[in-house]
């Protein structure tokens, strides 16, 4: 059922480094690279499970539609918490679509917006009263990709619910296959610069940090004829040797300790739109899985997951990219 109980996720010393911690630790000694966690497929929240989760991630490429965001958070509205991080969004109101899409069963807790990168959490009806704190901030890098949409940092929602200290970060790094480091570089300087001004050295760092967003790492090593082959022919389980962010993870570059599910659905990036055929440009891109989520727990003796679904909601088509869908449950262990 893809539980985590075993997984070890490296625990950090109290100590000046609380606030990089509370974050997820990058670069802890002890190396382990991204854990791949396999998904149960029930799409169902555990009723054992004492916080369930939705957490979608989307790059909208400027374009939105009601019916598209409906599609987005999905038909199962039994979670605690939905979280939604978007980038490259559109000047519409998307935090009004949203809370029309949900307006029977959820309401808005907190936002972190940074022009075209937008994080949003929603709680069932009155769950305010089961929030302790809740703080936003937000990080830029670079400049804005040629476009006021294609803005590039990170937003992050820091939160306590239930009694879970999380932090949530959605993020939109640099674009192209070619730039790696960039990329790491991006993610160090983000999860050190995040809250930086709230540092308390005395305050419980977050038991929870989840990562979402389009976070541009590609396919490196393979052409795009022989990768779109491979995905036509559903054996696109085959390329995540290929994959970047998976290659720099067990580098020790980035996402120490974190996990993620298995790579079953087909790359996210980058599509036709309005199709569902690959691009078919004079640029021809290599497949990726661009979008992705990450999840690290700081104290598995403390807290249990589950991860009951990873998967690309492939029936939205107004924007080049998939969106990317979790459900996670957590329990506190003691």
């Amino acid at each position: 059922m893809g539980n985590l109980n075993t997984i070890q996720a490296g625990k950090g010393r109290r100590s000046n480094y609380n606030r990089k911690l509370s974050l997820g630790s990058f670069n802890n000694r002890a190396h382990e690279g991204i854990k791949t966690v396999e998904a149960d497929n029930l799409c169902e929240f555990s009723r054992n499970s004492e916080l369930y989760i939705c957490i979608v991630t989307w790059n909208m490429n400027g374009q939105v539609s009601y019916e598209d965001l409906v599609e987005l958070v999905g038909s199962n509205r039994r979670f605690d918490l939905l979280v939604v991080g978007l980038q490259e969004v559109p000047r519409n109101n998307v935090a009004r679509l949203l809370q029309d899409a949900l307006v029977e069963t959820h309401d808005l807790l907190g936002k972190a917006i940074m022009q075209s990168l937008q994080l949003y959490v929603f709680g069932p009806k009155k769950s305010d009263l089961l929030i302790k704190e809740l703080k936003v901030d937000k990080h830029s890098v670079g400049g804005c990709g040629g476009m006021m949409r294609r803005k590039k940092g990170a937003v992050a929602i820091r939160i306590n619910y239930k009694g879970f200290r999380m932090v949530f970060i959605t993020c939109h790094l640099s674009a192209h296959a070619r730039n790696v480091e960039e990329r790491n570089s991006e993610c160090r300087h983000i999860s050190h610069s995040l809250f930086a001004k709230y540092w308390n050295p005395y305050a419980r760092p977050a038991q929870i940090t989840v990562w979402l967003g389009d976070l541009n790492y590609r396919l490196q090593g393979i052409d795009t004829h022989p990768a779109r082959t491979l995905i036509q022919r559903n054996l696109h389980r085959l390329l995540t040797s290929k994959d970047q962010l998976l290659q720099e993870a067990r580098r020790g570059q980035i996402f120490n300790g974190y996990c993620e599910g298995t790579l079953t659905f087909k790359p996210t990036y980058k599509y036709n739109i309005g199709r569902s055929n690959y691009d078919t440009s004079y640029k021809v891109r290599v497949p990726s899985w661009t979008d992705r989520i990450l999840f690290k727990i700081e104290d598995p003796d403390e807290i249990s997951a589950s991860l009951h679904c990873y998967e690309s909601v492939d029936d939205i088509y107004s924007s080049d990219h998939k969106p990317v869908r979790a459900h996670i449950c957590f329990k506190l262990s003691k």
